[in-house]
C-alpha cells in the first residue's frame, strides 16, 4: 500500500508550525534577522522539551511580517502538505502574529493567505480553510482580541475559532467570554486539551466552553465515563500521534492511546500538528499507524470521513473533498 498517495484529510495543522525550516531561514536572511540558533547543524528546527519549543516556534514566526510573508508561507505549507496526498485541511492561524490583534491589519493578512489558498487549490488540488486561534499562553484579554477577528471575518477561508498554546495556562473558564464571542458569531469551536492536561482538563474544556472539537485530547483514556460522555456527545479528537511521540507527551507510539481511543467509540482524526518541527508528515503518520496498530486501508478510510464528517467547511466544499475520497477507493 502507497500511503502516500491515499487522500487525506488534516483538521489540526499549524500554520506557522508548518512552515518549512529552509523558508524560514530565507525569509530571516531577506529581513537580516538572526534567527540561527534555532536550527541545528541540519538546518531543521532544534529545541528540546515542550517549553523550549514554544520559544523556537515563536522565534521562527518573527521573520513573519508581511501579508506578502504570509501569502509565500501559505503556498510553502501547501507544497509540502500536497506532497503526502492532504486534499483538505484546516488550518491553525492567530491574529497575533498577523498584525497583533488588530482587524483591519488581519483582513490584510487574512486576504493574503485566501489568495494564496485559492491558488494551490487550482494548482496543487489542496483545499486550505482557516481556524482563527487564541495563543492561550497570551492570557484571556488578548484572547479576545483574536476571537473578535474571527467574528468579523467568518466566512469562506475562515471557518471556525480555537485556541492553542500552553494548555496548563490558567482554566477553560478564563477564556469562555471568547468562546461565547466566537459562538455568537456563528462560528464552530475548537481547542486544544488533554495533551499535557488530564482528563478534568478536557472535561472542563467541553462544559466551559462549548466545543465540539478537541485537539488532541489524549488523556480522557484515563477516565471511562469521561469517554463514554464523548463518545455520547459527538466531541471530535483531533489527534496528532507522531507530536504527542516527539514531544513526550506519550512515551512511544506503542504507548499512545489513539486505539484505545478508537475501541471506547471516540471519534478520532489523524493530523501531523507541526510537521518539521516533529519529523512527520501525514504519509509517516499512516505508516506509523499500519506498523503499530495495525491499521489498513479501511482504518484509514473510516478515519477520513471521521475527519470530513467532522470538518468545519461548508457543504459544498464537503461533497467535494468526499469524491475526492471516493475516487482512491
Amino acid at each position: 500500500m502507497s500511503f502516500q498517495n491515499i487522500p487525506k484529510v488534516e483538521l489540526h495543522l499549524h500554520l506557522e508550525g508548518a512552515a518549512p525550516p529552509q523558508f524560514i531561514a530565507s525569509l530571516a536572511r531577506e529581513k537580516t534577522i538572526d534567527i540561527s540558533k534555532i536550527f541545528d547543524e541540519r538546518g531543521a528546527y532544534a529545541y528540546q522539551g515542550f517549553d523550549q519549543f514554544l520559544n523556537t516556534y515563536d522565534a521562527a514566526c518573527l521573520p513573519l511580517q508581511s501579508p506578502q510573508d504570509f501569502y509565500r508561507l501559505t503556498l510553502a505549507v501547501l507544497e509540502e502538505t500536497a506532497k503526502h496526498g492532504v486534499v483538505y485541511a484546516e488550518t491553525f492561524v492567530s491574529p497575533d502574529f498577523c498584525g497583533g490583534g488588530d482587524v483591519t491589519a488581519w483582513r490584510e493578512y487574512l486576504a493574503a493567505m485566501s489568495q494564496a489558498a485559492s491558488e494551490a487549490e487550482r494548482d496543487m488540488g489542496i483545499t486550505l480553510k482557516g481556524i482563527i486561534t487564541a495563543i492561550r499562553h497570551f492570557g484571556p484579554e488578548q484572547a479576545k482580541t483574536a476571537a473578535k477577528c474571527a467574528a468579523e471575518t467568518y466566512g469562506d477561508f475562515v471557518v471556525g475559532f480555537g485556541m492553542a498554546g500552553a494548555e496548563m495556562v490558567g482554566r477553560p473558564k478564563d477564556y469562555a467570554y471568547s468562546f461565547d464571542m466566537a459562538r455568537e458569531a456563528g462560528l464552530p469551536l475548537t481547542c486544544h486539551a488533554g495533551e499535557w492536561g488530564g482528563p478534568d482538563m478536557v472535561a472542563d474544556t467541553i462544559r466551559d466552553l462549548g466545543v465540539g472539537r478537541i485537539g488532541h485530547g489524549i488523556n480522557a483514556v484515563h477516565d471511562p465515563k469521561l469517554l463514554a460522555e464523548i463518545a455520547e456527545k459527538g466531541i471530535v479528537l483531533e489527534v496528532c500521534p507522531g507530536s504527542n511521540v516527539a514531544l513526550n507527551a506519550v512515551k512511544s507510539w506503542a504507548a499512545h492511546p489513539i486505539q484505545k481511543l478508537r475501541d471506547a467509540g471516540v471519534a478520532v482524526t489523524v493530523s501531523t500538528d507541526d510537521p518539521p518541527f516533529f519529523h512527520t508528515t501525514m504519509t509517516t503518520e499512516f505508516e506509523m499507524l499500519a506498523k503499530t496498530f495495525g491499521w489498513d486501508e479501511e482504518d484509514f478510510a473510516a478515519v477520513n470521513q471521521t475527519a470530513l464528517k467532522a470538518a468545519y467547511c461548508d457543504e459544498a466544499t464537503r461533497t467535494n473533498i468526499a469524491k475526492k475520497l471516493e475516487s482512491a477507493q
